[in-house]
């Protein structure tokens, strides 16, 4: 009861939150590392440098803005450079460079023979309809 209590409580007042879970320290900013906070946090270069090799990131200077959470977890933004690019924005990059590619593949793709795909499909479809009777082996 005293569990529930608390996290409704917490959900209610952010000054409650704050004192009972804490807030998260940015330790990395723009690229650069603050050392006034992790020494607040007791926690050395090295340390860091392995939470953001775990996360996939080699360079500090890649970082745009790096956390240390509540619960002890690093979170992290990329500089725009160091994201990594996305299937939708090579697909407008390629459209802008190669627009006959594009027309040539979106020809080759959908066939006379086949209907065109309607994006606005549900996959879940089958999931969300209701079945009268139920198969014979779930019985």
């Amino acid at each position: 009861l005293a569990i529930v209590v608390l996290e409704y409580i917490q959900v209610k007042s952010n000054a409650f939150e704050k004192f009972l879970t804490g807030k998260s320290k940015t330790v990395i900013q723009n690229g650069q590392l603050d050392i006034k906070t992790l020494k607040k946090l007791r926690l050395t270069v090295d340390q860091l440098e392995i939470r953001l090799r775990n996360q996939g990131i080699t360079n500090i200077q890649d970082v745009k803005t790096a956390t240390i959470e509540p619960n002890g977890q690093l979170g992290y933004e990329l500089q725009d450079d160091a994201k990594p690019l996305t299937v939708g924005e090579f697909k407008n990059v390629m459209a802008v460079y190669f627009p006959q590619l594009t027309k040539l593949q979106d020809s080759s793709v959908q066939s006379p023979t086949q209907p065109k795909s309607n994006p606005s499909s549900n996959i879940f479809e089958e999931v969300n309809q209701k079945q009268e009777r139920h198969p014979k082996y779930l019985q």
